[in-house]
């Protein structure tokens, strides 16, 4: 028996209609699948919803996979692909397997021969990129900073020295409730001179994307990030 179609299907990174961000094929392939791997169930099943999967949601199957998951129950996600079913991988935002724990189920399937679709959607490190202003051609995600204030601002020199020296963009994000104190520590420990972006709920209404010096960002009104999805860059 051939195996099943493992399809990565992005999710919205914001509340709205599934079809604002997520191209006709990529819906026609969610609506296709009735079995799924996600992050989370229950976020999985409002996208679906909002998506109008043509099945009642207690007809889908949703397996989780997240940080939690033990490495011997990636198997038993596998199975239904290895007997020949289709299975769609969701991420809780944006694209499965990018800062997410799906990874580890495409390596496996890679490795039992199961082919790999990855569709087309929203990605919060692109969109944040793109509108930086910042160097495109080399970057580098770097996912969370240390929580400790020592150890953050001790990561934040070292990124922009890589900035400096190998002109590399760098990427990351923090737990929403502490982004105000790493946009406080960034502000506090890079030098004047060095490009910041911020970008909050992109692809939702109140999407903002900043990108000045920081001297400049010292000189104005900070934004409000408690409880905001949000990227940041430091650049040239």
């Amino acid at each position: 028996m051939a195996a099943g179609r493992l399809y990565l299907i992005p999710t919205p990174l914001a509340a709205g209609d599934p079809a604002q961000v997520l191209p006709p094929a990529t819906l026609a392939a969610l609506r296709g699948i009735d079995h799924f791997v996600a992050e989370r169930a229950k976020t999985a099943r409002a996208v679906l919803k909002a998506a109008a999967h043509p099945l009642p949601l207690a007809q889908i199957q949703i397996s989780e996979l997240n940080e939690h998951t033990p490495a011997a129950e990636l198997p038993n996600l596998l199975a239904p692909l290895l007997a020949g079913r289709d299975v769609g991988l969701m991420s809780e935002a944006g694209c499965p397997g990018v800062a997410d724990p799906g990874a580890a189920l495409v390596a496996l399937a890679h490795d039992q021969g199961v082919p790999v679709l990855p569709l087309v959607g929203p990605s919060s490190l692109l969109l944040a990129l793109m509108a930086s202003g910042m160097n495109g051609q080399q970057f580098c995600f770097t996912g969370y900073l240390p929580a400790k204030p020592d150890a953050r601002e001790a990561a934040i020199r070292n990124l922009e020295k890589t900035v400096r020296q190998k002109h590399v963009t760098q990427l990351f994000i923090e737990t929403p409730y502490r982004n105000a104190a790493l946009l406080a520590a960034l502000l506090k420990t890079l030098q004047p001179d060095t490009r910041l972006a911020v970008a909050v709920d992109l692809t939702g209404e109140g999407e903002s994307v900043m990108s000045r010096h920081v001297a400049a960002w010292r000189k104005a009104t900070a934004p409000t990030l408690k409880d905001r999805p949000a990227m940041f860059l430091i650049g040239e």
